[in-house]
């Protein structure tokens, strides 16, 4: 395993884990500041490494959000690690993973956020939006950073292999790439649609869960990724 940390924005640092087996990066994401934010978790076989590097940047005891774009072991592994190091930390994530599995995962109770709900994390404002099947389960969401205009997009534009803390190259070629390998969305008929509205956020960087953070045209890149699905859907009808 090879692990890095970037700061990508002012104040937003990705943390990535290469894993040359499968040829596959994994990223977590810290927002630093009054109550620093974990965004993804990672495995737990990773958390010693992911908290080694949280602590270059700031004592991982004073974490106090932890979330993730849905219930899976890449994004939500080690929450509990987490919440045992930093005893004032509370993981927040959609209403439908807190009611059907965070209830019971949890070692303390998390907090569930409506579609479009605001909360603020000392000086930033953060929303979250449902993307229910988007790419996976029904809990599925991603989280939107208003102050720095960063969407934290989970496993949307997944790609394979090593790469660059951030990039302004096509993202939806090496995405469709991937998905003819993985085969991991969950087509429905409305999946495009949510990811058009997701588009028309203002939207300067792409932290992208499973590549390079993306900061060219995001609306573009989103468009072109709702593209993609659509044809996959009629494809498949």
């Amino acid at each position: 395993m090879d692990t890095r940390i970037d700061e990508v924005a002012d104040g937003i640092y990705q943390i990535a884990t290469y894993m040359p087996e499968m040829d596959f990066g994994f990223n977590q994401y810290l927002i630093a500041g009054d109550e620093p934010v974990l965004f993804h978790t990672g495995m737990r076989g990773v958390f010693p490494i992911v908290r080694e590097h949280v602590a270059k940047v700031l004592p991982p005891e004073t974490l106090r959000w932890i979330s993730f774009g849905h219930v899976e072991a890449d994004e939500c592994g080690s929450m509990n690690e987490w919440l045992a190091v930093a005893p004032n930390a509370t993981v927040i994530a959609s209403t439908t993973a807190c009611m059907v599995q965070l209830g019971d995962l949890c070692d303390r109770q998390p907090t569930p956020l409506a579609d479009g709900a605001d909360f603020t994390a000392g000086a930033r404002t953060l929303r979250w939006y449902d993307t229910p099947h988007i790419p996976h389960g029904w809990e599925a969401g991603v989280l939107y950073d208003a102050t720095s205009k960063t969407l934290f997009c989970g496993d949307l534009l997944s790609c394979t292999g090593n790469y660059e803390a951030t990039t302004d190259t096509d993202r939806v070629g090496p995405a469709s790439a991937a998905e003819d390998m993985f085969h991991s969305f969950s087509l429905a008929p409305n999946s495009a649609t949510r990811v058009r509205q997701l588009a028309e956020l203002d939207i300067s960087a792409l932290a992208i869960m499973h590549g390079p953070v993306y900061t060219g045209d995001c609306r573009e890149a989103l468009l072109g990724l709702a593209d993609d699905l659509d044809k996959r859907i009629a494809a498949a009808s």
